[in-house]
């Protein structure tokens, strides 16, 4: 059974800042991977298998362990995954070589996948009646806008302040443990009956019948957004410095910073626009994106690649919103956990298998070739979703698909 906020507690927005907390840290390591490299002589297909180890990390979590939430109650996974994140943050800081790299990675996929299913029902199941719209929108919104933070603050402490490879992680605990207190202090369970989780079972993540028409083309343009953002995330400070020629870490941070802002403000304007409306022409502008940011591969344009990361982020925040409340809505309240975690599995799927394609194609491509190939992949699969929703566009209320 699922309770829903009533009083006057700030439970919405403190779940949303727990969340963000949470997956800023998942991102604090991108504009560092040119020390590591430097460090510890990787090459860019390594980086971006230490990139993968953690979206695979989040795969396991949302495969075997993506319901929990709805079983044992969303504070109790919080609670684990802040200390998931806080070990692979001291992973980071003993700099103790790419095995380590690869645990902290590991264990950073562990808590993103536990957070996106849990915090993102918290903040759902929080919002007052008549505030599901603004849950929404918080949910998405801090998703977005943690992962952004983190290169953005990892770049400017790495390039201003002491310790490069240790303060971002260093302050990173700091903000762990406030978002521990909020957990601890401030957010009340959502779930009535918690229990004892179930064995995990892959299985149990296939979201239920009455979903699947809204899930699938949900999910698959999920799978193209993420795409995007797998790209900037991994290879985009690598295009700055070594192709642009730019090697300051804050700059690498906050171009990588621009696309989860452009994510962010598609994610205001899909709330006005309407699932029906927002799908399609996510996809659309999430095309021109891709294009911007091929030709800024192909001219080595500087100004080029933030238009195209602006545009495709903001591509993305429209359909993984209108996605994500389409799913959020259409789930039954004892399944919208395992839900919720089935779309961000297939989110993270693009995020991952993609992005190590593009490092294993550097090696007879190059990276501006490798780049080339995958946006020209990524826009051919954002158009077909595109056309898809537009001939059948998923229903506002989620309950299922239009006829065409």
């Amino acid at each position: 059974m699922i309770t829903r906020s009533t009083g006057r507690r700030p439970g919405p927005l403190a779940a949303a800042v727990v969340f963000a907390i949470g997956m800023a840290g998942t991102t604090l390591p991108t504009p560092l991977y040119g020390l590591y490299r430097r460090e510890l002589g990787l090459s860019q297909l390594m980086v971006t298998v230490v990139f993968a180890a953690y979206a695979l990390g989040v795969i396991a979590v949302l495969l075997l362990a993506g319901n929990v939430s709805d079983e044992v109650g969303r504070r109790p996974v919080l609670l684990v995954a802040l200390g998931l994140s806080a070990v692979s943050a001291l992973c980071f800081v003993d700099e103790g070589g790419l095995p380590l790299l690869l645990l902290g990675r590991v264990l950073s996929g562990f808590a993103a996948g536990l957070f996106s299913g849990a915090a993102t029902a918290a903040v759902l199941e929080l919002a007052r009646p008549g505030g599901e719209a603004w849950a929404g929108f918080a949910a998405t919104a801090a998703n977005m806008g943690g992962l952004g933070c983190g290169p953005l603050l990892a770049g400017v402490l790495a390039q201003y302040a002491p310790w490069p490879l240790k303060l971002p992680f260093l302050v990173h605990l700091v903000l762990l443990a406030v978002a521990a207190v909020l957990v601890i202090r401030v957010l009340p369970e959502t779930v009535a009956a918690p229990g004892r989780p179930s064995p995990p079972r892959p299985g149990r993540l296939v979201p239920p019948p009455e979903v699947r028409g809204v899930f699938v083309p949900s999910a698959v343009a999920a799978f193209a957004g993420f795409s995007l953002l797998g790209l900037f995330t991994a290879v985009a400070p690598s295009f700055v410095g070594q192709t642009l020629g730019v090697h300051n870490l804050a700059v690498s941070g906050a171009v990588v910073f621009t696309v989860f802002l452009g994510s962010t403000a598609g994610q205001a304007l899909s709330g006005r626009l309407g699932v029906r409306r927002a799908l399609p022409a996510g996809c659309l502008v999430l095309v021109a994106g891709l294009l911007l940011v091929g030709a800024s591969l192909a001219v080595r344009s500087l100004p080029l690649l933030v238009g195209g990361a602006v545009c495709g982020g903001f591509g993305q925040g429209l359909t993984f919103r209108a996605g994500l409340t389409a799913v959020g809505a259409a789930a039954p309240p004892t399944h919208r956990g395992g839900t919720i975690s089935a779309f961000f599995l297939a989110a993270y799927v693009g995020i991952s298998l993609p992005v190590v394609g593009v490092g294993a194609l550097t090696v007879p491509l190059g990276l501006r070739g490798a780049g080339l190939t995958f946006a020209g992949c990524v826009v051919v699969v954002a158009v077909v979703v595109g056309v898809y929703v537009l001939r059948r566009p998923p229903s506002e209320g989620g309950g299922g698909t239009a006829a065409s």
